[in-house]
């Protein structure tokens, strides 16, 4: 049971940071190239995108 709930909690966190990479302000070869490394390897690609990925260019007051 641990495993799944480790594998659960990967996908999830997966889906969100893809949701963010699509949704930033990036440009459209940058969105494919962080998806593709995230759905490829996905705790590398997760761990990857928190450090290094895309921010939303969100107004910070």
């Amino acid at each position: 049971m641990g495993y799944s709930l480790l594998g659960l909690i990967i996908l999830i966190a997966d889906l969100y940071a893809i949701y963010q990479v699509l949704t930033s302000g990036a440009s459209t070869a940058a969105k494919v190239i962080w998806t593709l490394v995230i759905l490829i390897l996905p705790v590398i690609g997760l761990i990857a995108w928190l450090i290094a990925g895309p921010r939303g260019s969100k107004a910070h007051i």
